[in-house]
């Protein structure tokens, strides 16, 4: 349904409907107002894509080999999803929570926080070269929700530009993984994913120019 596969069936975790951007779903919890147990919960599951990386690395100033040696804790690491090597937010040992998470319960990195923070509690399911959201009904505690529109909810600039760069990630994440699953030699296996990571993460973006420019560069760029 997203950056990972999941085999579940999506009548048991939403609430039957699929929604587009301007769509209002019942998701609005007064900014959180101090809750934070989403943020309690990372995990390896908020899985990074490139823009998130480069909206982190804008954001903070930095770059992805410092916020993978971050002290004193980095603030993302590398783990396996679906056959590939992928970063993801690093659950803190001494917070018990995301490393961004503040000792208040509050996001330091709101204005640039990923895309699975902006989308939750929604999900996003692929079908047919489009994809639609959908509200993921066991997820946010928070009672009393209020109906929020989700283009308003992610909060992001350009969100057609944005989407359309989701569904080509996606497409991009499917294609390495089908690629890796036919290499039976297991060095090759391994330089594959290697150097997937380098081209989409590891090489730094310019965090002066245009984040989807760069990408498209590197997409249309067939080495690896």
């Amino acid at each position: 349904m997203d950056f990972m596969i999941r085999n579940v069936d999506i009548n048991e975790i939403s609430d039957g409907r699929r929604y587009r951007s301007g769509d209002m779903v019942k998701i609005g919890c007064s900014e959180c107002a101090g809750c934070s147990e989403c943020c309690r919960q990372v995990d390896d599951t908020i899985i990074l894509d490139p823009y998130d990386i480069y909206e982190l690395c804008r954001g903070l100033d930095t770059s992805f080999d410092a916020l993978m040696s971050k002290e004193p804790e980095p603030s993302i690491e590398l783990g396996h999803a679906d056959g590939l090597l992928l970063p993801h937010l690093r659950l803190s040992k001494t917070k018990g929570a995301c490393t961004f998470l503040s000792n208040e319960g509050r996001c330091t990195i709101h204005g640039f926080r990923p895309g699975f923070c902006r989308l939750y509690p929604l999900g996003r399911i692929y079908e047919n070269e489009s994809f639609t959201y959908f509200l993921q009904i066991n997820e946010c505690p928070y009672p009393n929700k209020t109906k929020v529109k989700i283009k308003k909810w992610l909060g992001i600039d350009n969100l057609a530009s944005y989407e359309k760069y989701v569904l080509r990630w996606h497409d991009i994440l499917a294609g390495a993984r089908e690629d890796v699953s036919h290499l039976t030699d297991q060095s090759k296996q391994s330089g594959y994913i290697v150097s997937f990571l380098k081209k989409f993460y590891q090489t730094p973006y310019d965090t002066a120019l245009p984040f989807y420019e760069q990408f498209y560069e590197r997409v249309n760029d067939q080495t690896i």
